[in-house]
């Protein structure tokens, strides 16, 4: 069994919860939506990643012993709550973007339906994985559209949380990646995993060539290896050698990248090593790595920038209630007014709006209606969860062909990663 995930929320979630089951507001039916009011600024498109994620901590959501024992030693709610939460299981419905799905601002993520007090106590936990893991996968789409046909490889699980490095590379492979350098991302989601050698394994040896030839009586001569400890040339001169001409590849680390791809490419066609392949890592991001399309690179592997969110560590996803339940039973729209942090009330849906050639031309938001479709739009909300029970399995490959399909429909400026405007306009439609 594993661990639960319900203390991973915040007091105040829970003080919430006492105050309505003492009021009796407790059990009024409830809609909330997780949106973005507005993307990271000069973004223009974000990608959902980690409903799977998500669905998995749901099941767990559970107040066991340990859990009960703690809020009532703490003193954090009261007894009549805590046996509440001792019976506590989701009973409502959730709707959601699948993963790999490109969202814009105000789209309607997640609409979650129950009681308010079943689906309050669910916001920290969902906004904490859908804020982390499409941040990364929205980090790691525009760095795959940079990279073009070359792959991308996730190595920065020592840049970050142990927790967040698998879920980062689980993000990352939803938007491209090839292949993660973390083995329980690979273990747990089945993501092809890489790696040969650091520079402290160089160092290790007395001599570079003994070092090399370690790696490749024990790798093969398929194996990849560092060549930037000491003398690149020196270094490429011996890795041919040692290896022959069916070195697999060489990766550099440091330095400029751009000249030094170039006099690798030659230094290694020069040896008859014609096939060898040319990866580069040092803190690469996505300018970088357009700024290397040029050069004669066959592969990136990146850390920090991708686990970090290349500049926008959090999508700013909010968890608010849009519409509820009153005393005669009717539902109504709610929402909040604080300047700056405007929302819109009402129970929403979406649909991607695209013209005759399958372009996207707006994101369609129906308050308490659906959008229609002309004929050329997707629907973009499915259901994940009904009546407490889970009924979306979607996989990580539906998740990457479906981020594919999503950014190909995009306006062709929606790929240039110069700051801008949303790539689409987000309209609202409503009864009149």
């Amino acid at each position: 069994m594993n661990a639960s995930t319900a203390l991973l929320t915040d007091r105040y979630e829970l003080t919430m919860l006492q105050a309505t089951l003492r009021d009796g507001t407790a059990q009024r039916r409830s809609v909330f939506e997780l949106f973005a009011r507005r993307l990271p600024e000069g973004r223009r498109y974000g990608v959902v990643a980690g409903i799977g994620r998500l669905l998995d901590a749901l099941e767990e959501f559970r107040f066991d012993a340990a859990e009960l024992n703690w809020l009532r030693e703490s003193d954090v709610v009261d007894e009549d709550t805590i046996q509440w939460l001792a019976d506590y299981r989701f009973t409502g419905t959730i709707w959601g973007y699948p993963e790999g799905e490109l969202y814009f601002p105000q789209s309607p993520v997640l609409i979650v339906e129950g009681t308010f007090a079943e689906s309050v106590i669910l916001e920290t936990l969902f906004l904490s994985i859908l804020n982390h893991d499409s941040a990364i996968a929205s980090a790691a789409a525009r760095m795959i559209t940079a990279a073009g046909d070359r792959p991308c490889i996730e190595m920065g699980s020592r840049r970050t949380h142990e927790g967040s490095a698998v879920a980062a590379a689980r993000s990352a492979y939803v938007a491209g990646f090839a292949a993660t350098s973390n083995l329980e991302a690979g273990r747990t989601y089945g993501i092809p995993t890489t790696g040969t050698s650091a520079h402290s394994f160089t160092l290790l040896h007395d001599t570079e060539r003994d070092a090399f030839e370690a790696q490749v009586r024990a790798l093969g001569p398929g194996t990849t290896l560092l060549v930037d400890t000491y003398d690149i040339p020196e270094a490429i001169r011996t890795a041919v050698k040692v290896a022959g001409p069916e070195l697999g590849g060489v990766r550099l680390d440091s330095g400029d990248l751009v000249a030094l791809a170039a006099e690798v490419r030659t230094q290694l066609d020069d040896l008859g090593a014609t096939s060898t392949r040319i990866t580069v890592t040092s803190d690469l991001d996505e300018y970088a790595i357009a700024a290397l399309a040029a050069a004669p690179v066959d592969g990136y592997g990146v850390g920090t920038a991708l686990v970090t969110g290349s500049g926008a560590p959090t999508s700013g996803f909010v968890y608010k209630l849009v519409s509820r339940e009153d005393p005669t039973g009717e539902m109504v729209p709610v929402a909040k007014k604080s300047k700056d942090k405007i929302s819109v009330g009402g129970r929403k849906s979406a649909l991607r709006r695209r013209d005759a050639d399958g372009t996207a031309q707006a994101e369609v938001i129906g308050i308490d209606l659906t959008p229609v479709d002309d004929g050329d739009d997707r629907t973009l909300l499915v259901e994940l969860v009904r009546d407490g029970s889970r009924v979306h399995d979607a996989t990580l490959e539906d998740a990457r062909d479906r981020l594919r399909t999503s950014l190909a429909e995009l306006p062709l400026s929606a790929m240039q990663l110069m700051r801008g405007e949303p790539a689409i306009d987000t309209v609202y439609e409503e009864r009149t």
